[in-house]
């Protein structure tokens, strides 16, 4: 949706969180929201199946990824121009950070104990891949807050925003779609529980003690 609103709008220099400032609102708002609730339903695929708890570091990062998102949608960016609400503004930036820095922790705690495993093993790759692609997506925003901490350059003034964003942005995506793929793959099998293995292996049963420390 951000994506058409690029195409059709633009222009790609500005912030995404400015399409919410405008008509556009309800199109910006949907999408945020259809992100968030699709990662929380990735999420709980993924518990109920096994792969990961609820308590683990990367439920609970992705559990912030969308807090984070709600955040963005319930509080708009500050509309300089209109001299709106500067409290609403640095919460909106507080949850872009905060969701912007929670899932590439979430990608890659989720698909870190899964890497050699024979059933996951795939699918923990790529996922671990693709959380790896966001971090690299974050860096150049970090370096831009880092040298507006030490120098007089505005840090969104290094580089044009509203490009970075949406690189962010995508490979974010992307990172949610792959993990949205393994847990398609992980509704089709039966529930990994402790003292079981998976049915739909070929692989002897034995008490999955691993099982209990991956998942």
């Amino acid at each position: 949706m951000v994506g058409l609103l690029d195409l059709t709008v633009g222009p790609l220099r500005r912030t995404i969180s400015e399409y919410a400032l405008g008509d556009h609102r309800p199109v910006f708002d949907v999408a945020v929201l259809l992100l968030a609730a699709g990662s929380f339903a990735i999420l709980c695929v993924l518990v109920h199946k096994g792969v990961a708890r609820w308590r683990s570091a990367g439920s609970v990062a992705l559990l912030l990824w969308s807090v984070g998102l709600l955040l963005v949608v319930v509080f708009p960016k500050t509309n300089w121009a209109m001299g709106t609400n500067q409290l609403s503004g640095s919460i909106h930036r507080f949850g872009s950070m905060l969701a912007f820095v929670s899932l590439p922790i979430a990608i890659i705690a989720l698909a870190r104990p899964w890497l050699r495993h024979h059933v996951w093993g795939r699918h923990a790759r790529w996922t671990m891949a693709s959380g790896l692609l966001s971090v690299v997506a974050f860096m150049p925003l970090l370096y831009a807050i880092f040298l507006g901490a030490v120098s007089d350059v505005r840090w969104w003034r290094v580089f044009p925003l509203g490009y970075i964003e949406r690189i962010l942005l995508a490979a974010e995506v992307l990172a949610v779609l792959v993990a949205g793929l393994w847990a398609i793959s992980a509704s089709r099998v039966a529930p990994w529980r402790v003292g079981e293995t998976s049915r739909t292996t070929s692989a002897p049963s034995t008490t999955s003690s691993a099982t209990r420390t991956r998942s």
